[in-house]
């Protein structure tokens, strides 16, 4: 199919079984929270602008929890306490820190207009993020969206090594001890990879979807 294109004055998707073998679901509309929440809702991501472009990828990536994967070095690095932790202290720096070019990701699609969205999804207590610091700087993070026990993973960051992958194990625990019970990782990376991440069917994914969506979970404070 052709994408659709959402008008900008109704708050509606089509249904993601139109969506062209790529994923691509609909271009268009707003990064509003309400348009955002409704996505997610949908099985819906935005994940490029100008133009804004919304997806639902088959095969979906995620994490199951109860596999999730921690190398032994990497175990090893976070029990000798090389970082400290805090949930939402700097959302901005982080999702900044993640639309920074980096080695192998010289362009990003967190553009200015994503960060001031999230940021607003952020301030409504939707979006959420993992700061990770070492000797009082940040060095590295993640950030994501949390509605009932559903988390969806969008990008993180690292200024030192393992950094990012150490915000991960501490972003599963959390989710694990709060009742979460679906983490979206939307799609499959090497590092993710390594860590667990594993692909499902976008049917699987929507099946699962509605009571990960209605089961009670905070991931804060």
């Amino acid at each position: 199919m052709a994408a659709i294109i959402l008008n900008l004055f109704r708050i509606h998707f089509p249904d993601v079984s139109r969506a062209d073998p790529d994923g691509l679901v609909a271009v268009g509309g707003d990064l509003s929270v309400s348009r955002l929440l409704a996505g997610y809702r949908s099985g819906i991501f935005p994940w490029t602008d100008r133009p804004l472009t919304w997806w639902s990828p088959d095969p979906r990536a995620v994490f199951e929890m109860d596999r999730f994967h921690v190398p032994r070095r990497l175990a090893q690095k976070i029990r000798q306490g090389k970082f400290t932790y805090t949930v939402n202290r700097a959302f901005a720096e982080v999702i900044r820190g993640c639309a920074r070019p980096a080695i192998g990701r010289e362009h990003t699609w967190i553009s200015p207009r994503f960060i001031k969205a999230y940021c607003e999804l952020h301030r409504q207590g939707f979006a959420h993020s993992v700061e990770v610091w070492q000797q009082g700087e940040l060095v590295g993070g993640l950030y994501g969206v949390a509605i009932g026990g559903f988390f969806a993973g969008e990008s993180m960051f690292h200024l030192v090594s393992d950094a990012s992958k150490a915000a991960l194990v501490f972003t599963v625990n959390r989710l694990v001890e709060r009742g979460f019970v679906l983490f979206d990782t939307q799609v499959a990376t090497p590092t993710t990879r390594q860590m667990g991440a594993v692909d499902i069917s976008r049917s699987e994914y929507l099946e699962r979807l509605p009571a990960a969506l209605a089961s009670q979970a905070s991931f804060a404070p």
